[in-house]
């Protein structure tokens, strides 16, 4: 880490890029001959980049602020660690050696090292990262997903009970890897290609569950003892054109030169019936809770034709990119970006406070 400024608590950025130089920056004249009009503008940044800026916005918060790419080297995060303990930890690691399930290791070791850090701690990141034990856990406190089976080897022809459409994911992967536009099957041939195609490219079991047909919403949570509801976020797919499935698939999410990607449109606040968006949000918070996350987290929702809430998914630590789906709520709450990035620095610190009482900068508090 850099030369902290005396007086100043210190804050580690810490992520994962392995090959960080495989990053290349896309030009506007990338979509000149594209098909369809693109409603976004193409981001020209990469995330060493955006992590940069994440670093310079804390420290004028008040913070001595560095950043650290692990580059899946296990040693430099403990010699790091140890020879420059920060105060607190900006946790932005996903995965491990091209591993998610080993996303909770990082997070062990601050634990073992009691450096406080940001965002979920490890048990909750395990329970999220397994899909199926989320909606096993959710169920059991009476909040509804889809109907589901899951496929753990391989046959011949997949037996289930479910209705069609079926929409068929990765048992253990996040932010939609191996959700794309072939997601949401309609018969049993179709099934059963997906389905294989999960065990061959993701060497894992496979999810399948019920489709269900509806509205999407993004609800963001941001808190640790006493956690909020923020402005819900919808995703309008009126602009979807007939050959893609109303879902938010891997290219809508990352693939800026994807059709897909550009006719998934946020919608925040949401225009929702007041008992629905008051069901939202006790359900957000439930799920929350549940879940174990905290400092923030966005729980992913399908409103049914029939006016069901069904929960999605419970996304801890999500994407903090400006114009994200949390900072978008964030914008809607009246925060500002550098007031959100403070926030989540100072929810670290004062656990750590607790657990070692020591003075800190009151700062602008949380």
């Amino acid at each position: 880490m850099k030369t902290a400024k005396p007086g100043l608590p210190t804050v580690a950025i810490i992520y994962n890029e392995p090959e960080p130089e495989l990053y290349v920056k896309k030009s506007p004249s990338n979509f000149d001959n594209l098909n369809f009009i693109p409603y976004f503008e193409v981001e020209n940044t990469t995330p060493m980049e955006d992590y940069e800026t994440f670093a310079k916005i804390i420290e004028m918060r008040g913070f001595n602020c560095s950043t650290v790419n692990l580059k899946d080297d296990f040693h430099l995060l403990v010699d790091e660690l140890t020879k420059n303990r920060p105060d607190v930890i900006f946790n932005f690691v996903e995965l491990f050696n091209n591993n998610p399930k080993l996303e909770m290791n990082v997070t062990g070791i601050y634990e073992l090292l009691e450096i406080p850090y940001t965002g979920a701690p490890p048990l909750a990141l395990a329970n999220c990262q397994s899909k199926v034990f989320t909606k096993r856990l959710l169920g059991s406190y009476g909040i509804k997903t889809a109907n589901f089976e899951l496929i753990k080897t391989f046959a011949e022809r997949y037996k289930h009970s479910l209705r069609f459409p079926i929409i068929v994911k990765p048992a253990y992967e996040d932010a939609s890897v191996g959700i794309d536009f072939n997601a949401v099957v309609h018969n049993n041939s179709e099934l059963n290609a997906k389905i294989n195609y999960i065990f061959s490219e993701f060497k894992q079991a496979a999810l399948i569950e019920e489709f269900i047909e509806g509205r999407e919403l993004n609800v963001a949570v941001m808190g640790d003892e006493n956690p909020v509801v923020l402005p819900i976020s919808e995703i309008d797919f009126s602009a979807m054109p007939d050959h893609l499935p109303n879902i938010v698939s891997y290219q809508a999410k990352w693939d800026q030169m994807h059709e897909a990607y550009h006719k998934t449109i946020p919608i925040c606040p949401a225009v929702l019936p007041k008992k629905i968006q008051a069901k939202a949000e006790k359900i957000a918070l439930a799920a929350f809770k549940v879940m174990g996350v905290r400092d923030y987290a966005r729980i992913d929702m399908r409103l049914s034709k029939d006016n069901e809430l069904f929960v999605l998914e419970v996304n801890p630590n999500p994407d903090l990119t400006e114009g994200a789906g949390f900072m978008r709520s964030a914008e809607a709450a009246g925060l500002t970006y550098d007031e959100v990035l403070e926030k989540l620095v100072r929810f670290a610190l004062l656990r750590g406070e607790k657990a070692h009482p020591r003075p800190f900068p009151k700062g602008r508090g949380v």
